[in-house]
């Protein structure tokens, strides 16, 4: 990339503009199903708390199977083709949820099935995605060009949280997840216009590099021929052998194993037992979305301010204990208290997704991304699979606020892994 193409501003480069808007409307959907399955599962083939937990799960669980292999495939293809591969497969299994419940026969089975089947979709797209992003704007310009990309996916959950709601209370939950498949199909549409690597408009550049290397990662071209089981390895060796990436993986399995137990059972907590409507759950987990917009527009100041990891380790450790207050949700002000804690905890998310997402691209070489960001993946991914699963057993044993304590506790202390770490005196 050009002297003259770092200083041009991010949107105006047409590879950037089009992941930017593609990531957007598919995320405005996303949030709409986030919330209108749980709701689907509870008010129309009455979940409870187990099954609602393994619904969660189920997406996440998905890349403990197939995580590792994406990385290293990802390393080997083009990523573009993949990404809109991914978006219009995801709208076509969605679709089958409205056309399910117009049917008559729509059951948690399918929905299980829909689940598992749109996490993996979304696993290789999101691998696939963070994999480019350095190609496209230069690794100069990540934290930039992240805090854009989380910003507006922030905002995109803002809107998304709180239209579905109100869209479930007003038109049912089967409508609500019909747009979000619609949002994939616009989301391949935007990703069609970008070319692919060498053509004149794209302004990407895949991976290169030597081949082989003391990694053993090799270059994109020759990860082709190496035996994916030799790739695999060498990019779980190149994460658990950087002392930086080990601590960004255990503080953000800590806060991922956390926010499910805290979250999963919302719907039931909500509408079942303190018989809100649903468009009160809608809003409060859109001020979740909110923490993040705060977070990660915030995080490039934060970051300039005191350094990438030490604004990390901060930021975590003032908001942290916030997570103590939600196990209280009630009526009156422990619902706003709440709200205002769950604002805070998903500030630090805002603030970590776009530093710590930056630091990882940077400490990684470009032959080595698919595989360090599908390892990472895995790891941070199943925390919230296993999350999602304790949430809905502790649910059926002992309540729904045992889940909620247990969250609050393991997300009050998650800023441990930086104690020790090179990470907080990284710039």
């Amino acid at each position: 990339m050009s002297a003259t193409a770092v200083e041009e501003p991010l949107l105006r480069l047409r590879a950037f503009r089009n992941l930017f808007v593609a990531a957007a409307v598919s995320q405005l959907g996303s949030q709409i199903s986030y919330v209108a399955l749980p709701l689907l599962a509870v008010t129309v083939l009455g979940a409870g708390a187990g099954e609602v937990g393994l619904l969660s799960s189920l997406g996440t669980l998905t890349v403990l199977l197939l995580g590792l292999p994406a990385g290293a495939w990802m390393d080997r293809v083009r990523r573009l083709p993949v990404m809109i591969t991914a978006d219009v497969a995801r709208a076509v299994v969605l679709l089958s949820v409205p056309l399910a419940w117009w049917g008559g026969w729509l059951s948690m089975g399918q929905l299980y099935v829909v689940t598992v089947l749109v996490g993996a979709g979304s696993l290789v797209f999101d691998v696939a995605s963070l994999s480019l992003v350095p190609g496209v704007v230069g690794r100069a310009r990540l934290t930039a060009a992240n805090s854009l990309l989380v910003g507006t996916g922030a905002g995109m959950d803002v809107a998304g949280r709180s239209v579905a709601g109100v869209l479930v209370q007003v038109a049912g939950a089967p409508v609500a997840v019909l747009l979000d498949a619609m949002s994939y199909l616009w989301s391949a549409v935007w990703l069609r216009g970008v070319r692919e690597p060498g053509g004149p408009a794209a302004g990407v550049r895949e991976p290169s590099g030597p081949a082989g290397g003391a990694d053993g990662g090799g270059s994109a071209a020759s990860g082709g021929r190496e035996p994916i089981g030799r790739q695999i390895g060498a990019g779980v060796r190149f994460l658990f052998g950087d002392p930086i990436l080990v601590a960004s993986l255990m503080q953000g399995a800590m806060a991922n194993l956390a926010f499910p137990l805290c979250s999963v059972l919302l719907p039931v907590l909500f509408v079942e037992q303190l018989g809100y409507p649903e468009w009160v759950l809608g809003a409060y987990l859109a001020v979740g979305g909110l923490g993040v917009l705060a977070g990660s527009s915030s995080a490039y100041l934060i970051g300039r301010r005191f350094g990438t990891g030490r604004a990390a380790w901060l930021v975590s450790l003032a908001t942290a204990p916030a997570s103590l207050v939600i196990p209280f949700l009630g009526h009156g002000p422990w619902l706003w208290a709440g709200a205002a804690a769950w604002f805070v905890l998903t500030f630090r998310t805002g603030v970590n997704n776009v530093l710590l997402v930056s630091l990882r691209q940077r400490v990684t070489p470009d032959d080595m991304l698919g595989r360090m960001t599908a390892t990472m993946r895995l790891l941070l991914m199943g925390a919230l699979g296993l999350g999602g699963l304790l949430a809905g057993a502790l649910g059926e044993l002992w309540g729904v606020r045992s889940a909620l304590w247990l969250g609050a506790g393991i997300m009050a202390l998650s800023w441990l892994p930086y104690l020790r770490s090179p990470l907080r005196t990284q710039p």
